[in-house]
């Protein structure tokens, strides 16, 4: 995370990640099927398959870059520009998911990279209010594989 402080920082889409203390990093909250034995993000009310309730669980927050793009028009909600999304397959789940990247590590993305999930401070929720944002930055190398 951010050197700065975000304990006063609502998530942007509360239940979808968890805000890391102390040392444990985040982690993107999905949902489990236990009829369908299916995991999804973000967490559904209901399987799409079964329509059974999913439980909430953890998904995963390590993963590998898949694909990418960077967008350099005026960005929304306050993100910075030019700012990064793309795919990531995460580790363990199977599960390909999508969402931010680094905006301070865009010259960093290359596919197949080894990425993590941070949770910071970026942009906000429309009203102006600033928000908490999983974003996955590039591994240093011989960081955590």
């Amino acid at each position: 995370m951010n050197e700065q402080n975000t304990d006063a920082i609502q998530p942007v889409n509360p239940g979808t990640f968890t805000v890391p203390e102390d040392d444990t990093p985040p982690e993107l909250l999905g949902g489990y099927c236990r009829t369908c034995r299916s995991l999804y993000y973000p967490p559904p009310r209901y399987c799409p398959s079964c329509l059974e309730e999913v439980e909430s669980c953890t998904v995963g927050g390590r993963g590998t870059l898949h694909s990418f793009t960077v967008v350099r028009t005026k960005p929304p909600l306050g993100l910075p520009q030019p700012y990064c999304v793309g795919y990531v397959d995460l580790d363990g789940s199977g599960l390909r998911v999508f969402g931010l990247l680094d905006p301070e590590r865009v010259e960093d993305l290359v596919l197949g990279a080894r990425v993590h999930l941070t949770v910071r401070s970026m942009g906000h929720d429309g009203r102006g209010e600033a928000r908490l944002r999983p974003c996955f930055t590039p591994d240093e190398a011989g960081e955590g594989s």
